[in-house]
């Protein structure tokens, strides 16, 4: 059947707004983040507004994409992700669609982004479970991924004390003197992660070993604890054990089903035994109040993360939001027609 197509010339945009890397560097205060990812997960979402990520290969190269409907009713979009493992290089691109009309809101340099929405979700489900009080922390890995979850964390929260483990000496006391200098946090570089962890709050796993072997194990867990796992998204990637997965009284996915079947903690966990679906809930259950985040103030919670569209998309809409109202972007002199079919 043959589809008619008219232009509309009257609604051809003459111009775009481009939020440079630069913008969102200045742009992205964190309880700003943290407050757009708690409000969307609070909304429903169904499984429609964030399907499945796709990947087209090449020869050492890929492209992938990332969409969703984010759940204001404002916008959605999706990430491209251009990276090539031979070269190391890669780029990020986000574009944002106004839901009322199709048309081309903005583009987002996603270079930040990544790292911006996984820490601060990772914060959103702190505060799901452990609302009020001051947190001890303890930090197994010394990264940028770290470093954002940890600065993250202390914008919105009180952190009484912190200890960081990771491999290489020098980098876990530069991690440690970094934050006493910038947030004059009580933070101690110590020499295992058993020791980082021993008597804290929040456990934040920011960190995988070279041959993938898990970077926490379950027998160091202790009752209470809340464990942040964002390190392993793939099935050949380990970051916590079997019985880590075990002792969790309750595991909070942002993707439930790609943590059942696209991670190797819980790919390796099920296959010991462990009933990992009977136990994972999404985090907009949690945020929306269909499932209580902890029954007991001794529930172990473990927060698995694969990282979503929605978060992405939500975190760039913020940041258009700010950008509008600061004038703070770049404007591109030229759009993309958006048509009547």
């Amino acid at each position: 059947m043959d589809v008619a197509v008219s232009l509309n010339l009257d609604k051809v945009e003459v111009s775009t707004p481009f939020i440079r890397d630069a913008d969102v560097a200045a742009l992205a205060e964190w309880p700003k983040v943290v407050a757009a990812l708690a409000a969307a997960y609070a909304q429903p979402i169904k499984p429609t507004m964030v399907p499945p990520r796709t990947m087209a290969r090449g020869d050492g190269f890929w492209l992938r994409s990332l969409s969703a409907i984010s759940p204001s009713g404002e916008y959605m979009g999706c990430k491209l992700i251009a990276a090539s493992p031979k070269i190391k290089r890669a780029s990020y691109l986000i574009s944002l669609f106004k839901q009322e009309t199709m048309e081309l809101a903005a583009l987002v340099d996603g270079n930040r982004i990544t790292d911006l929405r996984t820490a601060a979700t990772a914060v959103v489900a702190v505060n799901a479970v452990k609302p009020n009080g001051a947190l001890r922390v303890g930090v197994i890995g010394s990264g940028s991924v770290a470093k954002s979850m940890l600065t993250a964390l202390l914008s919105v929260r009180e952190v009484a004390q912190a200890r960081v483990f990771s491999p290489t000496p020098a980098s876990r006391e530069k991690f440690a003197a970094s934050f006493h200098l910038s947030h004059d946090l009580a933070i101690e570089a110590v020499d295992s992660p058993q020791a980082a962890i021993d008597g804290v709050d929040v456990v934040m796993c920011a960190a995988r070993s070279r041959d993938e072997s898990p970077v926490l194990l379950g027998e160091w867990l202790q009752p209470g604890m809340i464990v942040l796992s964002i390190g392993s998204t793939l099935p050949e990637q380990r970051e916590v054990d079997s019985t880590a997965m075990a002792r969790a009284d309750l595991i909070i996915a942002d993707m439930p089903e790609e943590v059942l079947h696209e991670t190797g903690d819980a790919l390796v966990a099920i296959r010991d035994g462990v009933d990992v679906a009977g136990k994972t809930v999404g985090l907009d259950q949690v945020m929306s109040g269909q499932v209580p985040a902890r029954r007991s103030p001794s529930d172990i919670v473990i927060y698995k993360s694969v990282g979503t569209a929605l978060q992405d998309v939500v975190t760039a809409e913020m940041l258009l939001r700010e950008a509008l109202a600061s004038n703070q972007y770049q404007l591109i002199p030229a759009g993309v027609v958006t048509i009547d079919r």
